[in-house]
């Protein structure tokens, strides 16, 4: 004898509800991970593709650019830029930029004994604000550049780092990267400058606006002196390893 099938019963619209209905939590939850996550794999791509390519602008360069109407800049491989400015810019800015995963440690300690007088940030940490990130002093941005910059020193080899950051600091207003920098200080190009052309270039970083290497100040000829002693001593004592 065949069996006779129970019919289902209907489900109430007031259940159907309840299996669709996502709690405030489970959302939260959703958005919070799609917050971290998109920009996380954003930035990730842009590390692994700007090792290869160039940034072909940043957010400061865009702004400056939309203020003054255009800037002079000019992207210039490191094979077209002179040693002696890459040796320069290190004993200016991070004389221990060989020997550190992105943050100076020493540095940061005598920057606290001193109360903060004293900026710690290293080369790469600059790289990362001008390339990926923007300018000014938020607890957002700061977070930010503590998380991306050992990703980008495990990506980037240190020539690499070095390069993208004499094609992207500012060197006068509206005059971006070492190329357009020579040009206009110097009328030269970044591969013909001399021992104190490229002190006095870095010399003038990270306060471009207020300084000139055209017509240095005794304060500016000091700094590029020193610098220029600077670079010599790291290129003996192998601290331009790295990058040469």
């Amino acid at each position: 004898m065949a069996r006779t099938r129970k019919a289902s019963k209907p489900v109430s619209k007031k259940t159907a509800k309840q299996k669709t209905r996502v709690s405030p939590i489970k959302w939260l939850r959703r958005w919070l991970f799609r917050l971290v996550f998109y920009p996380t794999v954003l930035f990730l791509l842009l590390i692994v593709l700007y090792r290869f390519v160039a940034p072909p602008t940043t957010i400061y360069i865009w702004q400056e650019s939309s203020r003054l109407g255009d800037v002079d800049r000019i992207w210039t491989d490191a094979d077209d830029i002179a040693p002696v400015m890459f040796r320069s810019v290190v004993a200016a800015e991070d004389a221990n930029f060989c020997n550190h995963w992105g943050f100076d440690m020493n540095a940061i300690r005598d920057a606290i004994e001193d109360g903060g007088a004293r900026g710690a940030s290293t080369i790469s940490q600059q790289v990362v604000k001008n390339t990926f990130l923007w300018h000014g002093r938020t607890y957002v941005r700061k977070a930010l550049e503590a998380l991306i910059t050992p990703v980008m020193e495990a990506v980037w080899p240190k020539r690499r780092i070095l390069e993208v950051y004499l094609n992207v600091a500012e060197f006068d207003e509206g005059v971006f990267g070492v190329q357009a920098a020579a040009r206009r200080y110097f009328n030269t190009s970044a591969k013909d400058l001399t021992p104190t052309q490229a002190a006095r270039l870095a010399a003038i970083l990270p306060n471009p606006k207020d300084r000139s290497a055209a017509s240095p100040s005794s304060f500016t000829r000091k700094r590029a002196a020193s610098i220029l002693d600077g670079a010599e001593t790291i290129r003996r004592d192998g601290r331009a390893a790295c990058f040469e």
